[in-house]
């Protein structure tokens, strides 16, 4: 069965796409997690992603062209499937290319494989788990934000979504009722494992089920919904399991201050909303947080202390903690790490620092002068801005510095893009947009993808020297420990300097021992002589 590709909703402002260039030609192969074509929105220029694994049977807009959001650009599906039922069912404007059918189609597939009816035939939409990190494989439904039922705007926030990198909306691009969901909150579903269906209300989608998901069978069909009354005054079919969420009476609050307030243990039934019509909102939860806490120090909870008495507890893993699991442990045991300590007197950077912080809009920190510095050395050293590719290694010729911070769930990288040409109050400002970003779960896939270099700074948790595993693609990451104040000889006597450690891992397939130090002295020197860094 063919998959429609239509213009995906890319940032919250868009209403149209222009598609920039096409990645696939018509008759090419195509897998799930390949880049369709580049889209430029009103914020930036994307990648559509498929979703689907077939061949390119149809390309709907040309390049150069905008479509609007939801508009039909592409189908993929089976050599020589007949695409005309999906384009006549399409509100879409007249395409601009229609390719014929392949010259030599491939045999359809057998009778028995397909679905007795198809999405187009019903009207309806199916949305599937998308690819929302390059590494995914599969999302966990942390909160659906609809329920069944329910009236579905194309910009609505279906699902919270928990990737192996952070925790992501999901947009179902389409107006219509939510018929039916796939997959329960707290379970997993592959990447294009359908989740939803939307379209009219009271559409019979019980035909289309066995054959839209084979992988898995669904976990809860959708109850018809009758007529439009019936979703406005619930039908007991809905209500039963909806008791307290009429259109009426839902309960208001925003995606972020619902998943915040269940990652907290908050009923939000207890806090006053202060948006507008008395919307929840992230503060909201925070300062009830603030107060709940107050109150759970007075009352403390008891624990098992006996002397004796053995115990433990269980974990459950995030899908960020299995991803960082597996990658960090093929990249220990397939690169050959080598590492590289080097040690750089800081007293030139924090009196530079000082300076530049009288006069700098955003507060530079020493990591955003390390990712300066950092961005340069790579510049005359691009050996280490490489990666190992199996059989050659790709050497790029821009730098994209990840910064790896601490969350709750595990590690994530943002990425400063072109740091080399950004000032450093440019990197300060657009490193701390990136970490509250990431902190507050709003960080997007194309914020922590694309490194081409990684730095690790544990020097503010007192670390004084560490070794870091190697971030793929990568082939170097540097570690970075805390500045530390020593007594050294000078002249007669003594004095104090201000010192910090820095280890560089280096994959030896892609860059020698050599190549390394000779990064590191460019590097030290920078740091030791910070105003070369605004030359």
């Amino acid at each position: 069965m063919a998959e429609v590709i239509r213009m995906p909703l890319l940032s919250d402002t868009m209403t149209e796409g222009k598609i920039v260039k096409w990645n696939k030609k018509v008759g090419d192969p195509v897998k799930s997690d390949d880049s369709l074509a580049d889209v430029e929105t009103d914020k930036a220029t994307m990648e559509v992603i498929g979703y689907a694994d077939g061949t390119l049977l149809y390309i709907g807009i040309n390049e150069g062209e905008a479509a609007k959001v939801n508009d039909i650009i592409a189908i993929v599906g089976a050599p020589g499937e007949d695409i005309q039922p999906y384009l006549a069912n399409a509100s879409v404007a007249t395409p601009a290319a229609i390719p014929s059918a392949q010259s030599t189609p491939a045999p359809p597939a057998p009778a028995s494989a397909a679905p007795s009816v198809t999405p187009e035939q019903l009207g309806v939409t199916v949305i599937r788990m998308p690819l929302l990190s390059d590494t995914m494989t599969s999302g966990k439904i942390v909160q659906w934000n609809k329920k069944v039922g329910d009236i579905i705007k194309s910009d609505d926030n279906l699902a919270d979504v928990e990737t192996d990198k952070a925790t992501m909306e999901v947009i179902g691009y389409t107006d219509g009722t939510l018929l039916y969901i796939g997959i329960q909150e707290g379970e997993s579903a592959k990447i294009n494992d359908v989740i939803a269906i939307i379209g009219k209300p009271g559409t019979d989608i019980s035909a289309l089920l066995p054959g839209i998901n084979s992988s898995a069978a669904p976990i809860a069909a959708s109850q018809p919904v009758s007529t439009p009354q019936a979703q406005t005054t619930n039908t007991p079919a809905v209500a039963a399991n909806h008791t307290t969420n009429s259109s009426d009476n839902r309960l208001k609050a925003s995606p972020l201050a619902k998943l915040l307030a269940k990652e907290k243990g908050i009923d939000l039934n207890q806090i006053a909303g202060s948006g507008d019509g008395g919307r929840i909102t992230k503060k909201d939860v925070d300062e009830f947080k603030d107060s709940a806490s107050a109150l759970s120090a007075a009352v403390p909870v008891a624990k098992n202390t006996a002397f004796g008495v053995e115990g433990y507890s269980d974990t459950q893993l995030t899908s960020m903690r299995k991803t960082i699991a597996r990658r960090l442990g093929e990249s220990m045991f397939t690169a050959p790490h080598f590492y590289l300590t080097m040690e750089i007197n800081m007293d030139n950077a924090m009196k530079a620092r000082a300076q530049m912080n009288e006069f700098s809009p955003t507060k530079i920190s020493f990591q955003d002068m390390l990712i300066k510095a950092s961005a340069l050395s790579l510049k005359k050293h691009p050996a280490v801005n490489s990666s190992w590719m199996g059989d050659f290694i790709r050497t790029y010729d821009h730098v994209h510095i990840g910064s790896a911070i601490a969350l709750p769930e595990g590690l994530i990288v943002p990425v400063l893009r072109f740091a080399d040409h950004k000032s450093l109050s440019e990197i300060a400002a657009e490193s701390k947009e990136l970490y509250d970003k990431a902190r507050n779960k709003k960080i997007q896939p194309s914020d922590f993808t694309g490194n081409t270099f990684t730095i690790s700074n544990l020097g503010m948790m007192d670390i004084d020297e560490f070794t870091a595993i190697i971030n793929p693609p990568d082939s170097c990451i540097l570690a970075v420990g805390k500045i530390k104040e020593i007594v050294v000889k000078k002249g007669e006597g003594f004095t104090t300097t201000n010192v910090m450690k820095l280890t560089l891992s280096c994959d030896h397939r892609s860059v020698d021992g050599a190549v390394g130090a000779s990064f590191l002295q460019t590097l030290k020197k920078y740091m030791e002589n910070p105003l070369a860094m605004l030359l």
